[in-house]
Formats: C-alpha cells, structure tokens, sequence
C-alpha cells in the first residue's frame, strides 16, 4: 500500500501550539549558542547571524526583518494557514532569542562543542516545526515549496544554499569561526534530511 494512502491522524490545535513552543525554544537555544561562540548557520538565520556581526545589531531583529519579503511566496504557494504559522513560529524565535541570554548563563562554551550542539538544537527545532507544517521562514519557504512540487530532500537543498552563505561569512569572520560553522550546519542539515522524508511522517495540521 502506498504510504499516501494510509489514513492520517491530524494533529489537534493544542498540539500544533505546543510544538510551535518547543520548536521555536529549541532553536533559539541554538541561536544562543552560536552567537556566545561566534559562529553562524545557514538560511535567513545565517544572513541575520551575518547583519548582527557586521552592524552590532540584534540577532531577533535582523532575523524579523529579513524574512518580510518571503511572505508573499509562502501565501502564494503554501497557503494562508502555512503563513501565519510561519510569521508566529518567526515572530517567536525573534523574542526568544532575545531572552534566553537573561534565562540562561553560559560562562564558557567550547567551540567545537557550540558548532555541534548549536547546530543540533537548531535542526531538531526545524524538524518539529516542520511536522506540523510550519517553517522558520526565507529559504525554508523555498525548500519545503521546491520538496513538496519536485520531491527535492529539503535539507540537501538548503545544504547547498547553506554553502554560499558560509562562504560570504568569510567576509565578517575568521575562517576558524567558519570552519566549525560548516559542521554545525552539517549537523543541522543531516538531522532534517534523515529524518522530514515525504511519506515518512504521516501527521498533518
């Protein structure tokens, strides 16, 4: 039997709300992590890691503002109920990043250690969000759109985009800083691709 053809149990709103929780703390935990060690991950994130580093401006507001113009193609090719789950999930990421620093003190962070587990964090976030559809937005819209039409692997495609933002990070950071950003977002990437196949995960919202 085709795993399409099986019989869905959709998920329930308190579900939905509760994984949009987890999710987006997961990842702003990443974030914190990244940004104590310096590093940065790819995506909409990578670019607002990059602006925070460049201009000394927060991470939560350069990642708001960067994913404003995606809208529109989330609302164009995942729908409405896709978009808002995406700007709330944004919009929470953006605050918690913001105050996990106050909850939490890490007095020192190995690098090494903070590429691996920043980059961990982050994709097991991803991957919550992502089952049950909802994204962090900017290139994760372009991904889960470019999985859902083709079949293309979200997390090989935005390994790929990932690469280019690393290689610009060259430009703000030191290589060292860059090399272990690359086995964050290795990290971060394989957790998605191992594990958000089409047909593997039946739960829909």
């Amino acid at each position: 039997m085709d795993p399409q053809d099986l019989p869905t149990d959709p998920h329930r709103p308190y579900e939905d709300v509760m994984a949009m929780l987890v999710g987006t703390l997961f990842v702003a935990l990443g974030v914190t992590f990244y940004t104590q060690a310096l590093l940065l991950t790819g995506s909409t994130a990578g670019l607002a890691f990059l602006l925070q580093y460049a201009s000394g401006w927060r991470f939560g507001v350069w990642f708001f503002l960067i994913n404003l113009p995606f809208y529109w193609l989330a609302i164009r090719r995942m729908g409405v109920s896709f978009t808002l789950r995406t700007f709330v999930a944004i919009g929470l990421v953006s605050l918690f990043s913001e105050l996990t620093g106050g909850w939490i003190a890490i007095k020192g962070l190995q690098p090494l250690y903070g590429a691996l587990m920043g980059g961990s964090l982050i994709g097991i976030g991803m991957l919550i969000l992502f089952r049950h559809r909802t994204s962090l937005g900017g290139v994760n819209i372009l991904v889960l759109y470019l999985q859902d039409r083709y079949g293309l692997r979200a997390g090989y495609v935005q390994l790929a985009i990932d690469a280019l933002i690393m290689l610009t990070a060259l430009w703000v950071l030191p290589p060292p800083q860059v090399g272990l950003s690359v086995l964050g977002a290795v990290a971060l990437n394989l957790i998605i691709a191992l594990n958000h196949k089409p047909g593997r995960y039946m739960g829909v919202s």
